[in-house]
């Protein structure tokens, strides 16, 4: 976990950069950073299951991508380019909404964001090169089937992913 993020208050006020790894200690600082959300054009979500190198939540299901903005990025710059680094595709990713989270993670550490929710579409035919210090396996799902196992086996699964869901799926007009 390492490089320096933004710390922030509640109103995402910027108050200082932080190393990534001091940020997630503890209950964490609070800090900002963003889910991005990919569809492609038979409205699948492209979910990524975390490396095993990840030192909060290895080897679970989330999101397309998900990381933080640096000092001076916008949360769509930020996303854009996470996207092409970790996936090896590109997609314009468009904000649909910020909300405040904490999540524990045993005693290795925590999540306590700001957390900007993005989502963008792209092809069904898109190649992706996943990046796998990032990921470990990926894939298009059907989000009603990925509702149902969601339910089923929500241990697999990122809180902040499950918690973004609905909210993303509405806004998309799709849930």
């Amino acid at each position: 976990m390492g490089g320096k993020i933004v710390v922030v208050d509640e109103k995402d006020n910027f108050l200082r950069e932080e190393e990534k790894s001091r940020c997630h200690e503890g209950e964490g600082m609070l800090h900002r950073a963003f889910s991005a959300f990919i569809f492609n054009d038979k409205n699948e979500l492209l979910i990524q299951k975390r490396s095993r190198f990840k030192v909060l939540w290895p080897m679970h299901w989330s999101n397309s991508c998900c990381s933080h903005p640096i000092k001076g990025e916008t949360y769509e710059g930020a996303a854009e380019r996470r996207i092409r680094e970790e996936l090896g595709i590109s997609c314009k990713m468009r904000l649909l909404f910020k909300f405040q989270y904490s999540a524990k993670y045993g005693d290795i550490g925590s999540e306590n964001e700001l957390c900007a929710v993005l989502a963008g579409r792209c092809g069904s035919k898109i190649k992706i090169g996943p990046d796998p210090k990032e990921i470990a396996e990926f894939k298009f799902v059907d989000v009603k089937e990925l509702k149902k196992d969601i339910e089923k086996n929500p241990d697999v699964y990122t809180p902040w992913f499950k918690m973004e869901l609905g909210r993303v799926l509405k806004e998309m007009m799709m849930g």
